[in-house]
């Protein structure tokens, strides 16, 4: 049974970056599958923050280098009213929403809706289907369509566990 929308993410970006000597934690919405294979989603902090440039004079700013191979990168808009049948995500990847909001359902029954502002990473491949369901519903939220970025990778970036990094 489906649980009430949960606002992403319960975890506040920590640090404003200002001392550097105390790196930042930025929050995510993860979705995983269980060695069950049952999805799940959960609020997450990605570590790892160091100071670099982006190049020339820039000024040092906080960065997190990001392992794997990204295989594509994609723009989707979810009509209002869209709502995709249950499915597993079609690779690892984030998707970012930027305009617009929209909700994900894993198996064991949680709900969260996300909208600009919010980044999510769905590793929900390998589930097995149970009671119909297999993977995670997702769909657009409200009356305007969502504009996303998705960036999907060839392998698995990080262990398809609650906090992967």
């Amino acid at each position: 049974m489906a649980q009430s929308p949960q606002t992403p993410t319960q975890y506040p970006l920590e640090g404003d970056g200002t001392d550097p000597d105390s790196p930042p934690r930025m929050p995510f919405l993860h979705m995983w599958t269980d060695l069950d294979g049952v999805s799940h989603i959960a609020d997450s902090l990605m570590a790892g923050f160091g100071r670099k440039s982006v190049g020339g004079p820039a000024a040092p700013q906080w960065l997190r280098p990001f392992p794997g191979q990204v295989s594509a990168v994609a723009f989707a808009v979810l009509p209002v009213g869209w709502v995709g049948a249950w499915h597993e995500s079609p690779a690892p990847q984030w998707v970012v929403p930027v305009r617009g909001r929209w909700f994900i359902e894993t198996q064991d029954g949680v709900r969260v809706e996300m909208g600009p502002g919010d980044i999510h990473l769905g590793q929900d491949q390998g589930t097995t289907e149970r009671d119909g369901r297999q993977g995670h519903l997702s769909g657009c939220v409200g009356d305007e369509p969502c504009f996303q970025m998705i960036v999907q990778f060839a392998q698995s970036p990080a262990a398809s566990t609650r906090h992967p990094f």
